[in-house]
């Protein structure tokens, strides 16, 4: 109903499904006037999916009956890979603000190839190269196939392959709604990126010092992963465990602090970040992955003339479409001219999904996890 009313007020609306939110978007471009319907046939009648069934228990490898017939504007899409987020192993374990009734299938982002069309699909065709994210009530991408929205589909540039795809979305956009339209971030001006060598730390990395020409002061925890971080655009690291975050900012800089700090860890480093904040500094609130919501002192915020500014990327589709969009437009462009590229960490199979969460969960990965499903040859035993 909400699509067929979108359609008498745009031409073309297209809907951008974040990791947890959905809502209509602008447009998205000027249809032709075909119809596009491929019928298919031959194909498996179920096709696997992981479950959970249980919060905070293993995943498990299920069955599930396929759709035969696609709606209108609707895409069948066979999965090559998803991502693996920190918010999915969060939901799974009941901690995530979204808590989706159980059984349910998780995951978010994802790529994969068009298989089939629905009536009204004008933009895509079968072969064609997508990627995405699941709408927010539906089911997750840990799946072999979805049907989704064409509107909710973008096309895979051709420099990334289908892991690399599948990894872009949630941590680009993020870090680069969050650098171009929270902070402000100026060429030339320090930024100190926390968790640097986690996904969205990692992406924030590749842009400050790529596309915004940032002086770019990582801070992660062993050389192994500082490596990675220097080779991604990193001026200068700073390990966790050796060394003071606040006491190294202050002598990196000369005692002036970091024009814009990147924090997705909360807790003790949050503290560390507000005491090494430049003069009209901007801190940037993305998550708290150490488990610890911080409370902030507002009489900081007052003395250093400070900004705490938090962002949450999926509430975006729902609150300002346009900026959604533009997030992920603007990251899909920064592909196509190679100035931007997304880590792989590991990969595994969608049969070992859960070793894939336990590996993200002990802090081994750099970087992105993703899931092998298309290659995944368990799955068809």
């Amino acid at each position: 109903m909400l699509l067929a009313l979108t359609r008498k007020l745009v031409v073309m609306a297209f809907k951008c499904p974040p990791e947890v939110l959905l809502r209509n978007s602008i447009l998205r471009g000027q249809p032709n006037h075909l119809t596009a319907v491929t019928v298919s046939t031959g194909v498996p009648k179920h096709y696997k999916v992981a479950v959970c069934s249980e919060l905070g228990k293993p995943l498990n490898i299920e069955t599930r009956p396929r759709v035969e017939e696609l709606s209108q504007g609707q895409v069948r899409v066979a999965i090559h890979n998803a991502a693996v987020n920190f918010a999915d192993i969060l939901t799974c374990a009941g901690k995530y603000q979204e808590k989706p009734e159980l059984p349910f299938v998780p995951g978010a982002e994802f790529s994969g190839e068009v298989t089939e069309l629905g009536e009204d699909v004008t933009l895509l065709r079968v072969g064609d190269r997508v990627l995405g994210l699941c709408m927010p009530g539906a089911e997750g991408s840990y799946a072999q196939e979805r049907i989704l929205p064409e509107i909710s589909l973008y096309q895979v540039p051709s420099s990334l392959d289908y892991r690399g795809a599948a990894a872009l979305m949630v941590s680009y956009c993020t870090a680069w709604m969050a650098l171009k339209r929270k902070a402000k971030l100026k060429e030339g001006e320090t930024i100190l990126i926390t968790s640097a060598a986690g996904a969205v730390g990692l992406a924030a990395v590749d842009l400050a010092a790529n596309v915004f020409n940032a002086k770019v002061i990582a801070a992660c925890g062993s050389p192994e992963k500082g490596a990675i971080v220097k080779q991604k655009g990193a001026h200068t690291v700073i390990d966790y465990r050796t060394e003071s975050v606040k006491g190294r900012v202050k002598e990196i800089t000369d005692g002036h602090g970091a024009d814009v700090i990147f924090d997705a860890v909360g807790g003790d480093v949050f503290k560390d970040c507000l005491r090494c904040v430049a003069f009209e500094g901007r801190i940037l609130v993305i998550g708290f992955a150490s488990g610890d919501i911080p409370r902030i002192p507002a009489n900081v915020l007052l003395v250093k003339s400070c900004s705490v500014i938090g962002l949450y990327w999926g509430s975006y589709s729902m609150r300002d479409p346009l900026a959604f969009k533009e997030s992920v437009n603007g990251v899909l462009q920064l592909v196509k001219e190679k100035k931007i590229s997304p880590h792989i960490s590991r990969a595994f199979p969608l049969s070992q999904v859960n070793e894939a969460f336990q590996f993200v969960m002990s802090r081994k990965s750099v970087g992105k996890v993703v899931l092998d499903i298309a290659s995944d040859a368990s799955l068809n035993a």
